[in-house]
């Protein structure tokens, strides 16, 4: 039974609130021992289902974009906040990715997958013990709204910088924006891990194939 304590644990971003984003080298896809978690289970790509493959392949291009951002924050950061075209086109790409592929892609795992694998999860007792029974589902779900708050939040702090005209206030602005962008990538890094090491081997292992074509044809309505 996968362990919810471990897999929900505490952010890495509180564990590495002291380092620089410069000592954070690893990728979701190749993760540190760090980021071993309790059941951690290994599909083989080609032996998972159409949709879960979909999914790991949007994962592919979300880690690409969030490895892209992380270099020109860094940059950001360690240039004392200067601003030059490379890095605001950077930024501008990643955020608009956020908003118009990567928010989409989870309302899709939300509305296509997570209700039945949620259900058979329960029905398999891999859940919590208590009168709540909570699944691997709910701890993602947590993740896609975190997402939504740090992606904003971040955005509006890096706007809000740029129309201060105090140095010492926008500086605190932009270290504010820097933290909260920085533990965007984190949570992010940390997420695809757990789906595709955690969670999809777990839906390849309790939904049929029956369930998986009815998920697929879903999925296009998405």
């Amino acid at each position: 039974m996968i362990d919810l304590k471990q897999l929900s644990k505490s952010d890495p971003v509180k564990r590495n609130v002291d380092k620089g984003l410069e000592q954070v080298e690893h990728t979701p896809m190749d993760p540190p021992s760090a980021y071993e978690q309790p059941g951690k289970m290994k599909v083989d790509f080609e032996n998972m289902d159409k949709p879960l493959q979909t999914f790991v392949e949007e994962h592919k291009i979300a880690v690409l974009q969030v490895e892209s951002f992380e270099r020109a924050l860094v940059q950001f950061k360690t240039s004392g906040y200067k601003v030059d075209q490379k890095v605001n086109e950077i930024f501008a790409t990643f955020f608009k990715y956020f908003d118009s592929e990567l928010l989409p892609h989870n309302d899709k795992e939300e509305k296509t997958l997570f209700p039945l694998l949620n259900k058979r999860l329960i029905e398999a007792g891999e859940h919590s013990t208590g009168e709540t029974k909570l699944t691997a589902i709910d701890v993602m779900e947590d993740d896609h709204v975190k997402f939504i708050q740090l992606g904003t939040l971040s955005f509006n702090f890096f706007g809000l910088a740029t129309r201060i005209k105090d140095q010492g206030s926008r500086m605190f602005v932009l270290d504010t924006a820097y933290e909260t962008a920085r533990e965007l990538i984190e949570l992010l890094k940390l997420h695809i891990y757990r789906e595709d090491y955690t969670l999809f081997p777990l839906a390849q292992k309790y939904l049929s194939k029956d369930e998986f074509d009815a998920i697929e044809k879903e999925m296009h309505h998405h």
